[in-house]
Parts: C-alpha cells; structure tokens; sequence
C-alpha cells in the first residue's frame, strides 16, 4: 500500500521541471503559433471557461488580459448555456476553455456554441485527445503529465504558465514572448525548487489542525493563489475555507475575523501587494491570525511564509507551491489521505 500523501508529494515536487519543460521547444513554438493566430484575428473581448482548480487559473489569465491586452475579459457561466439555453452573441470574441482533463460536457458545450456564434474558439488542456480540444478551432496542450493525486497541483500551474506565455505571445503581436520577458520566465524552474525546498510552509500545519476554519485572501494577481489554496484546504483536509479578495474582505466578511479564525494573505511587492496594507491593519485591529505569504516579512502578520520576490505576473507561479505544501501537510496532520479525498474523483462532468 503507497504511503498517504505520497502522489501528491510527488506531483508537488515535479513543478520545476515541468517549468523547465514548457519553456522549451516543442511547449514554446506550439504556444507561439496559437499566439499569432489570435493575434491576426484581433479578438475584440476574452471570455473564459473552466470549474474548479482551472477556474483560478483562468482567472489569472482575466487578470493578464485586461492588464497586458488592453481587452476586457471576464469568466462565463456555463449554466447560462447548458440549463437555461442562452446563446449570446460571442462574435469577435475568443473564447478559451480551460480544463486539466478536457471531458466536462458544460464546457465542451459553451465552446461550441461559441464557435457557432462567430468566436475564435481555445481549449487549454492536459488532454489534447480530450473532446474539449476536439470541439475548439485551437488547441494547447499544458504538457503536465499525469498526476497521481486527485487533487491538482502541477496541472494549475502549468496552465498558468502557458496561458502566461499565450498572452505575451499576443501582445507580441508574432506570438514570440519577447526576450527580456524569457529570461525572466527562465529563472522560474530554480526559484520554484528553492520555493519548495523552504520547510515553512509545512512547518506550520500544526497551526491550523484543529481549525474549523481559515480565510484565504489576496488582490489582483494574488487572488486567483487566495482562491485556489482555499480550495487545496477544503479537497485536501475538509476545512473550511473562504478565499476572498481583499478588498471585498472589507465589505463584510471582516467582521467574522478574530484570534480564532486564521488568515493566509498572499501580499506580493506589487500594486496588489500594496493594496493589501490596509487589509492587513484592519486584520491586525479584529487581532486575526494572520500568515503572509510574501517576499519579506509583512507588517501585521503574526508569521511569514517566504516566497521568491519576482514581477507580480509571475508571483502566482510560485506563491501557490509552499501553499499546497500546507494543504498538504496539514491533511496528513488531520488524519485525512490528500491523494484521494472522500467523495472527489479526479475527473468531474457537469451539465
């Protein structure tokens, strides 16, 4: 019998490399391609489609599009489409589903309908075979590889990576990420390794054992990372987990903040990170527990994850690693398997 844990220690561990892999040829040129090919066609706005883990993901590329495009961008909801039968006019839009396995027929289902309707239709996929990537005039394969657990690890974050490259690739204009841009995204494989050789984050899961519940919060860039470590906790050790941005914090759920309800904000040195002061000092006022994840240690904070200080574009890359080493550590704590958690297959089909 394996040992608990071990699938997703494994799959945690392989996130370096399979940086290393998608920043080289044949993951490159393939993106490229796909890049130039949206570029030409001049979408006019983005609208995305995904569930769970992959719905962070493509809220990050949200973020990249209206912040690196120019392009409004926003998140569909596929029920709109499958159960109530709406079919709204996405001509001259692009629409990207993204999805680690590609087999969820409401996805499937919103990108055909796009494609009817006049998009330029993208599936984002660990499963090129997949009917996802059937359906979509484009295709990408994230190249991940397979994972062992069913919670998803290295397959979010190799759909950060690609759709990163995607949109520096159109905004390009060629569908070449610019060469200062590649040496940044070169340095990523070393800076996530010496990310995941950092104890902290495990260090801290005694912290959080016997907690019935823990905010996650962050801005900008950083909230798709407060989202989706909200969701490792919740998969992973059946906590209670509320990710908010942190400014909608602010409006309301601030007040369920006291010593007994940790807080992991995710502050980068950013415009995001900046704008989490305030969120932090009115924490610090209610006397939350709070745990930055950040750079350097964080007025306000009663601990300090480290994380490597890069532009704030490549943050969530490497913000999320030590967080799943939480998630992953503290279900071992909580007696929970976090290679297969109750009721959880790592295929889910919605309507």
């Amino acid at each position: 019998m394996s040992q608990r844990g071990a699938g997703m220690a494994a799959d945690i561990a392989e996130q370096p490399e399979m940086y290393a892999r998608l920043l080289e040829p044949p993951q490159t040129a393939a993106i490229a391609e796909v890049a130039r090919v949206i570029a030409r066609r001049r979408p006019r706005h983005v609208v995305l489609t995904a569930r769970g883990t992959s719905d962070h993901a493509a809220l990050y590329a949200a973020y990249l599009v209206e912040i690196r495009l120019g392009l409004p961008a926003g998140l569909a909801s596929p029920s709109a489409v499958t159960v109530y039968g709406a079919r709204p006019d996405l001509s001259g839009a692009l629409v990207i589903g993204v999805s680690q396995s590609g087999s969820s027929p409401d996805l499937c289902e919103v990108l055909r309908v796009a494609r009817q309707a006049g998009a330029l239709t993208l599936a984002v996929t660990n499963a090129p075979a997949s009917p996802l990537a059937g359906t979509a005039e484009l295709a990408l394969d994230i190249g991940a590889g397979h994972e062992r657990a069913v919670a998803a690890t290295k397959t979010y974050t190799a759909e950060l990576l690609t759709l990163l490259m995607l949109v520096e690739g159109i905004r390009a204009g060629d569908g070449a990420v610019p060469e200062d841009e590649r040496r940044a995204l070169g340095a990523l494989p070393a800076l996530a390794a010496g990310a995941l050789a950092d104890p902290t984050a495990a260090q801290l899961a005694p912290r959080y054992r016997f907690a019935a519940r823990i905010v996650t919060t962050g801005r900008g860039y950083a909230y798709p990372t407060a989202r989706e470590a909200a969701l490792k906790l919740m998969e992973t050790s059946y906590l209670a987990a509320l990710a908010f941005s942190g400014a909608d914090l602010l409006h309301g759920p601030l007040a369920m903040a006291d010593p007994d309800v940790p807080v992991l904000a995710v502050v980068g040195d950013g415009p995001g990170g900046g704008a989490m002061r305030d969120v932090l000092g009115r924490l610090g006022e209610r006397r939350a527990d709070v745990v930055a994840v950040s750079p350097s240690p964080v007025a306000g904070a009663a601990a300090h994850i480290p994380v490597p200080a890069v532009d704030e574009r490549h943050a969530p890359l490497l913000d999320i690693l030590p967080l799943q080493q939480l998630a992953l550590a503290l279900a071992l704590a909580r007696g929970a398997d976090p290679d297969a958690p109750r009721g959880l297959q790592k295929v889910t089909s919605t309507l």
